[in-house]
């Protein structure tokens, strides 16, 4: 009887042994399913975190996107003012450059107006000045037969008085009358000489008018 009390208290042992195992085995996969449990809300809160950061990011980018968009959009009207600006520039230099043609254009009408008149005025006063040079020319061909009639009285007069003095003196006389005949060629090879200049002189300074 005592050994078979002893082997149901063995067996009772074994028993409450087998089940303390058995809780400890079920502790322990409590514990390692509420670990794993951790991990995985663990796991899911950091994935969130990271979804959150990646959010994050997609705003910031977006973002950005958006200033740099406004950024261009502001550089675009910018540029447009500045070349509406330069048009405009543009404009007023043409405009100022065709007033400045327009100007050129009237001042040069008006220089050719002038030389015309110059030209109309140039035109009378050569018609006057000719007619000035005929009236001279006229009046110097007067006066240079004048001038011969009268060396034509003179030498009448010379050889008249010559003619006187021959007669009453002889020799010296013929001599004198040589001598003067010399003299009075030499004056009037000089005479001859000087209208000859004169004519000269007055030809190269008045040269003859074609019409």
């Amino acid at each position: 009887e005592e050994e078979e009390e002893e082997e149901e208290e063995e067996e009772e042992e074994e028993e409450e042994e087998e089940e303390e195992e058995e809780e400890e085995e079920e502790e322990e996969g409590k514990e390692e399913e509420e670990e794993e449990e951790e991990g995985k809300e663990e796991e899911g809160k950091e994935e969130e975190g990271k979804e959150e950061e990646g959010e994050g990011e997609k705003e910031e980018e977006e973002e950005e996107e958006e200033e740099e968009e406004e950024e261009e959009e502001e550089e675009e009207e910018e540029e447009e003012e500045e070349e509406e600006e330069e048009e405009g520039e543009g404009e007023e230099e043409e405009g100022e450059e065709e007033e400045e043609e327009e100007e050129e254009e009237e001042e040069e009408e008006e220089e050719e107006e002038e030389e015309e008149e110059e030209e109309e005025e140039e035109g009378e006063g050569e018609e006057e000045e000719e007619e000035e040079e005929e009236e001279e020319e006229e009046e110097e061909e007067e006066e240079e037969e004048e001038e011969e009639e009268e060396e034509e009285e003179e030498e009448e007069e010379e050889e008249a008085e010559a003619e006187a003095e021959a007669e009453e003196e002889a020799e010296e006389e013929e001599e004198e009358e040589e001598e003067e005949e010399e003299e009075e060629e030499e004056e009037e090879e000089e005479e001859e000489s000087r209208l000859l200049r004169e004519s000269i002189k007055y030809a190269s300074q008045n040269p003859p008018q074609i019409y």
